[in-house]
């Protein structure tokens, strides 16, 4: 599926929204391509990033827990990226493997191929420690950066 081909952009970043777990950034499927996006979301004071998600058997294998691990390392947010599964006809079938990944990269919760439930702890506390050690976001140089929004 192409969401691309039949989806159109929202008109603005939706900021993130404060939750008993944290400060949430809402984004969906194809917007983890776009780290921009993540790190946008970061700097609005998300500590959880969520991707509800249909990849599919091409691309989940390929792509999927590389790009949710990156926007967890570069953002130092945690990623909970629910994932449909199941075959939908006999040309579609979707990944699974929903997900959560902490501030570090590493998965802390992963479903199989198949239906399930992810349950991880979100420790804002080592999160808060993770960004004052490694204080990413201070060191960052976006003079140098350019115009990040421009086509290759």
């Amino acid at each position: 599926m192409r969401e691309s081909n039949s989806t159109m952009p929202g008109p603005r970043l939706e900021l993130p929204v404060r939750t008993p777990a944290g400060r949430v950034g809402l984004a969906i499927c194809y917007d983890m391509r776009f780290p921009e996006l993540s790190l946008a979301l970061a700097q609005a004071g998300a500590e959880i990033l969520t991707y509800p998600s249909a990849f599919g058997s091409v691309t989940g294998p390929a792509h999927w827990e590389v790009l949710l691990r990156a926007r967890a390392i570069e953002t130092q947010c945690y990623v909970v990226a629910a994932a449909q599964c199941g075959r939908h006809h006999e040309k579609r079938a979707s990944y699974g493997h929903s997900m959560v990944v902490d501030p570090w990269g590493t998965v802390v919760a992963c479903c199989s191929e198949g239906p399930g439930l992810c349950l991880a702890r979100i420790d804002l506390g080592y999160l808060r420690q993770l960004r004052q050690h490694l204080p990413v976001f201070q060191h960052r140089r976006p003079d140098l950066y350019g115009n990040l929004g421009r086509p290759l």
